[in-house]
């Protein structure tokens, strides 16, 4: 059974700190729904109703593409964990995001809550509105056996000249929505 609560509390925060991946769904007007796996340590419970996370360059921009495009209903996002050990759960966040790039004045206030990952191209800064639990009994068990490397050994073999001239041109989504590049490489070193 579902329950709705106004914020999160300390069983949320609890539950949110233990998992090593979550989901981010967002959805523009028109076009795809965006729904993208997150992990690394990146994400950050800085109030009851204010979360954020780090975002590193990957596949595409989508979600940035959304909230930005959905500024008139204020950067609708939904961010989704699951408890794959016991107790069952599902824990969803409701809330409206704001992208905020290492360019932009509040990068150094939301960057100090993070360890930074190289690539990151932007934290997510999300104004939780509401809280959902859910059973969670239709979700397998699974162990966490170790974080993928990949992306972060890429970025940081990445020449940081060479990466802001790449994402500099990268400035629609998948559906053709603007994105605003990051001005600037950041590096986990």
């Amino acid at each position: 059974m579902a329950e709705f609560f106004d914020a999160l509390d300390a069983k949320h925060v609890g539950m949110i700190a233990k998992q090593p991946v979550f989901f981010v769904a967002t959805a523009a007007a028109d076009g795809r729904i965006n729904l993208s796996p997150k992990g690394y340590d990146a994400f950050r419970v800085l109030s009851p109703t204010r979360v954020a996370y780090l975002d590193l360059g990957g596949s595409g921009n989508e979600t940035h593409a959304h909230v930005m495009a959905d500024q008139a209903d204020r950067g609708r996002i939904t961010i989704m964990f699951c408890n794959f050990e016991r107790p069952a759960l599902i824990l969803r966040i409701y809330g409206r995001a704001m992208p905020v790039l290492p360019q932009d004045r509040g990068w150094d206030e939301l960057a100090r809550h993070f360890t930074m990952i190289s690539g990151t191209r932007q934290i997510f800064d999300i104004a939780v509105e509401s809280v959902q639990s859910s059973c969670g009994w239709g979700v397998p068990f699974m162990t966490f056996d170790a974080e993928r490397e990949t992306l972060k050994k890429a970025h940081r073999q990445t020449d940081p000249a060479a990466w802001e001239a790449k994402v500099a041109g990268r400035t629609q989504s998948i559906d053709g929505l603007p994105v605003r590049p990051s001005e600037r490489y950041v590096s986990d070193e």
